[in-house]
């Protein structure tokens, strides 16, 4: 911050040290209005004043008997939090609306307390005294030449708190930035007032950007469209995601936590919030976790409003924004879709915080998605995150009926509307594929999936990730290219029946009308991706991905060709799909070495025919039992 204006906003503090002395008096005083059994709120996170913590802290040293058994109450903790020290344990109780790490340990040896709540709940908990707050320490900047004092980075439960303590004791920081929107109190509703400067916490993620974060970042990105409100949680693989989000355009802040990785985007005029539904032109969020930087870019900014968590992260105002996308992450998902981001186990972890608020909001909202992120494995690759079921004790953070998309660095899994076997092979085909076998044999045994289901394991069986693409045709039109998953066999089916006879007939060499599921596996999904390749072509269509298009090859044993095959919906013949289809499928064959294509053609499949004999030249055309076989050389 501005040296002057640090200056100007001390000025301005003494100035109201004259006109309200009754507000600044010693310390050891001002504390002596605490009293045994007295409920005593923290602000939050960044915003906790330490200084004040300390100072209640150094009184209750020097005066050991001054109360007993008050409650601590705090959403989240990042600074000091001597009161869990246990030679106080007759004076506090700490009890958190939200776990962090340096509360987890004594939580779970039951020495301190957790409240599961929706973050949107806990104002009213306090409004209607069902949690009476009699104390709150919290941290504002100077006032203003009109007295009033911004909570500046932590609005969230602390605006209500505030409203609803019997005593309100402030920490008044230069340091802290004045925001706009519901952040600003009078100091005529402050009680006392103990002036102290110092940094602000800030929150910085220290875990190393691993391939797989970066990799979760980029399919993140593919869901995103130019326009989206979105709302992003806190850490590092957020963070990742909201640096993929660099070529978007129009994007919009809904959210409870505003991070650094959200004002660099803000700064690069990626988030401009003008295609809002509601709070048009601003960024809206509840608190911030962040750097000095970032405190200093909210400071008078008019662009950015923080409000009370219980209109953030209320249900029915994030579903006012019309193509939000809530984006969150999760400790463990199960095959059926049920994920939590509270509890490992009977271990609490977390807490619920605004995810579900968040993911139900969007599911109720026009246009919304839910995104839900995780790396697929925890502990050096030991544990999948993706489990049959979850831990016994873990709390349901998010139910089935919740999360449209899950992604790991394997992929994304859409599990809206997806009966339970669809969603086990969705959510099997994006897990760690050295846990794959184990999923698969484990999901049989409780029936999820069919008991016959192949799986081929091991590298044979990983999917090649990195041949997902997207192709233009001549006429522009667009298709996204990927190899074919073990979960596609719905896709596959609709594309099957979609077929005209005509098709059916040319791709198949017989009028069949129908394709068992065992033909399924063996000609389409169950592959070794070493030996063989199925391509898909989709678009989509009404947010649903449609295939339109399939190409495939199989390596002939003992040679360096392969046999291909190619079909494309009715409605897309003649459009370049199969041009580039069969030029995708030239090119990864010979990145595996191989050196041409053989084919059966019927006589009147005369556009594929000549679409092979452009791919490479012809080594041998026959004709022979009603078929032409041909096999071409690719090109050098």
């Amino acid at each position: 911050m501005d040296q002057n204006e640090l200056q100007k906003r001390k000025a301005q503090l003494e100035t109201t040290r004259e006109s309200y002395p009754e507000k600044y008096l010693p310390e050891d005083e001002i504390f002596s209005h605490i009293h045994a059994g007295d409920r005593i709120f923290i602000g939050t996170a960044c915003g906790e004043p330490q200084y004040l913590v300390q100072a209640l802290i150094n009184f209750v040293e020097s005066n050991p008997k001054a109360f007993f058994d008050a409650e601590v109450l705090h959403v989240w903790t990042l600074g000091v939090a001597p009161y869990m020290d246990q030679k106080f344990r007759k004076n506090f109780r700490h009890n958190s609306f939200f776990i962090a790490e340096n509360t987890r340990e004594v939580v779970n040896k039951g020495l301190a307390d957790y409240t599961p709540i929706f973050a949107s709940d806990i104002p009213g908990l306090f409004r209607s005294k069902l949690v009476p707050v009699d104390v709150a320490l919290i941290q504002t900047s100077p006032p203003d030449l009109h007295g009033y004092m911004s909570l500046g980075i932590s609005v969230d439960i602390t605006k209500a708190a505030v409203e609803n303590a019997t005593l309100v004791i402030a920490q008044v920081n230069s340091q802290m930035p004045r925001i706009h929107g519901d952040t600003f109190i009078h100091i005529e509703d402050i009680d006392f007032i103990i002036p102290y400067d110092e940094n602000l916490l800030e929150y910085n993620t220290v875990t190393p950007q691993t391939d797989a974060v970066q990799e979760i970042g980029k399919y993140v990105a593919r869901i995103i469209d130019d326009g989206d409100t979105i709302q992003v949680g806190y850490g590092n693989l957020p963070n990742a995601i909201l640096a993929n989000l660099i070529s978007k355009k129009d994007l919009g802040i809904h959210s409870e936590l505003l991070s650094d990785g959200i004002v660099d985007l803000m700064k690069k005029g990626v988030i401009n919030n003008s295609q809002k539904t509601i709070d048009r032109g601003k960024t809206v969020a509840s608190f911030c976790m962040g750097s000095n930087a970032t405190y200093d870019y909210l400071d008078d900014n008019p662009g950015i409003e923080f409000r009370s968590i219980d209109y953030t992260n209320a249900p029915i105002t994030i579903a006012m924004n019309k193509n939000i996308a809530a984006i969150n992450t999760a400790l463990e998902i199960d095959l059926t879709g049920q994920a939590t981001a509270e509890s490992l186990g009977r271990y609490f972890f977390s807490g619920i915080g605004g995810q579900a608020d968040f993911m139900r909001g969007a599911v109720l909202a026009k246009g919304g998605k839910t995104i839900l992120t995780l790396p697929s494995t925890s502990e050096n690759d030991t544990i999948s995150r993706i489990v049959p079921f979850l831990n016994e004790g873990a709390g349901v953070t998010l139910t089935r009926g919740d999360i449209h998309y899950v992604v790991t660095e394997y992929g994304i899994a859409y599990l809206h509307g997806k009966n339970v076997r669809e969603r086990a092979m969705a959510l099997i085909s994006i897990a760690h594929p050295s846990f794959q076998p184990w999923l698969i044999e484990e999901a049989k045994k409780a029936s999820l999936i069919y008991k016959d289901q192949a799986f081929i394991p091991g590298e044979k069986g990983k999917y090649p990730a990195e041949l997902e693409t997207r192709r233009t045709t001549r006429s522009g039109l667009e298709f996204f290219f990927r190899p074919v998953r073990i979960s596609d066999e719905h896709l596959l089916k609709d594309f099957f029946y979609s077929l005209s006879d005509e098709t059916r007939y040319n791709r198949f060499l017989s009028p069949r009308e129908d394709l068992p599921r065992d033909m399924l596996q063996d000609l389409f999904l169950v592959i070794d991706y070493t030996r063989q390749m199925v391509i898909l072509a989709t678009v989509e269509h009404e947010g649903a991905e449609v295939v339109v298009g399939v190409g495939q090859y199989v390596v002939l044993e003992g040679t360096l060709t392969a046999q291909v095959a190619l079909v494309v919906r009715d409605d897309y013949h003649h459009k370049g799909l199969g041009t580039e289809l069969l030029s995708y499928l030239a090119y990864i064959a010979r990145k595996q070495g191989l050196t041409g294509f053989t084919a059966e053609i019927l006589p009147e499949n005369k556009h594929v025919l000549h679409l092979l004999e452009k791919t490479g030249k012809v080594v041998e055309k026959k004709f022979s039992a009603g078929v032409y076989l041909i096999e071409i050389a690719f090109k050098q």
